[in-house]
């Protein structure tokens, strides 16, 4: 019986340190945010892609707990225009940061 007791304390206090590690934090997303952030990144990379006057190769797309980064090199403002107009309409997104220049 007191066999059984310690390795109940011990699942349950393993079961409550898995929990906690998942968390989130300001500086890390917890797994859920994780897979957001990444289906965001995703659905912007898509949009950049099916604008014609955008290069999806010139530009890198990061995503942490749903603000969208933008940065790379583009060939006028008008396009980095573009692409912050196009990352702010994707589902999802809170803000666009733009770290983009023009070549």
């Amino acid at each position: 019986m007191r066999t059984r007791n310690i390795f109940a304390v011990f699942f349950l206090s393993l079961f409550s340190l898995t929990l906690l590690g998942c968390g989130a934090t300001n500086t890390r997303e917890s797994t859920g945010e994780y897979v957001d952030d990444t289906v965001i990144t995703t659905k912007v990379k898509a949009a950049i892609f099916n604008n014609a006057s955008l290069k999806v190769s010139e530009i890198n797309v990061e995503t942490f707990k749903g603000v969208v980064q933008l940065s790379g090199f583009v060939n006028s403002a008008e396009d980095i225009n573009t692409a912050m107009r196009v990352a702010r309409d994707v589902t999802g997104v809170t803000s666009v940061k733009n770290a983009m220049q023009v070549k």
